[in-house]
């Protein structure tokens, strides 16, 4: 059986009060189960801003999508996990990841590392989050006996990472590209094989985790060629139709978009998927079709 479709959008702008409070409660409206916000430089400080949409929110879960783990202290972190899980009435799902732009550790005067030291750093922070929050002594106490972990993952050590402690699974859908702080799309044939291998990693799971994906590019038209032009200038080996066929793509006729989202889930897993800010209104009408399936 596949699970029901959950869909979340990712806020990456940042807003006065009134302005943030309203975009939250439009994200509800238009049936989004999880408000996100991610964490760099330039955008909203995650946990105040959580707690913030909770506020204005009824339903909506809230997250991080994902935490750049190298900018925070496991213990430090542990306090705005249980604080926040407190303050939005346990609606906290945590979202984490290594980080990818060297260029804002290097402004907020932190090491940026190998990658391996990254993958390292994540891995302590995970088990120390795993330690202090499943401790009876730590306060403050989350509402959740467990807030659900994503990790952002595409890399074997990742995927292995994933496959052993999170509760939803996240595939970028892309790897680093040749440019500082940039990520080339995966083809449908190199997810799967991403996609394969986190299930032979995660083979021995008690329960299946969740599969997310995070979608690049919502356009609901009959000519996507112009919306894709900026992604064929930038990937110059692509052509229009091989753009339409990435899954971090979901560009065309609205029954051709809702027929792609089954399919992925259906070839993938992927019944969660998160679409950025800037498509939150565009992808509404996909996901009002898919609603009934989540029943």
């Amino acid at each position: 059986m596949s699970r029901p479709f959950r869909f979340g959008v990712n806020l990456l702008d940042p807003a006065p009060a009134d302005e943030w409070r309203a975009k939250c409660r439009r994200a509800e409206e238009l049936g989004y189960d999880v408000i996100l916000v991610p964490d760099h430089l330039g955008m909203p400080a995650p946990f105040p801003a959580l707690v913030a949409a909770a506020q204005a929110t009824e339903r909506a879960r809230v997250g991080t999508f994902v935490l750049n783990a190298g900018f925070w202290n496991p213990a430090l972190l542990a306090r705005e996990v249980a604080t926040t899980d407190a303050l939005t009435g346990g609606r906290l799902e945590l979202g984490l990841g290594t980080g990818y732009v060297q260029a804002e550790h290097e402004a907020a005067g932190l090491p940026y590392g190998s990658p391996r030291e990254r993958v390292d750093h994540l891995e302590r922070t995970v088990a120390e989050l795993d330690r202090l929050l499943g401790s009876d002594e730590h306060l403050p106490r989350p509402a959740q006996s467990r807030v659900p972990v994503l990790i952002g993952a595409n890399g074997d050590r990742m995927l292995r990472l994933t496959a052993e402690h999170a509760d939803i699974a996240a595939f970028t859908g892309a790897r680093p590209g040749d440019t500082p702080g940039t990520l080339d799309p995966l083809t449908a044939e190199e997810l799967d094989e991403r996609v394969a291998r986190y299930r032979a990693l995660a083979r021995h799971r008690p329960a299946p985790a969740e599969l997310n994906l995070l979608i690049q590019l919502v356009a609901v038209t009959d000519d996507p060629e112009p919306v894709l032009k900026p992604l064929l200038e930038r990937q110059p080996g692509l052509t229009l139709e091989q753009a339409v066929a990435l899954p971090i793509v979901l560009a065309g006729p609205l029954e051709d978009v809702v027929a792609k989202v089954r399919a992925q889930r259906e070839r993938y897993g992927f019944s969660y998927l998160t679409v950025l800010e800037p498509f939150m209104e565009a992808f509404a009408p996909v996901l009002a079709r898919l609603r009934e399936e989540r029943a």
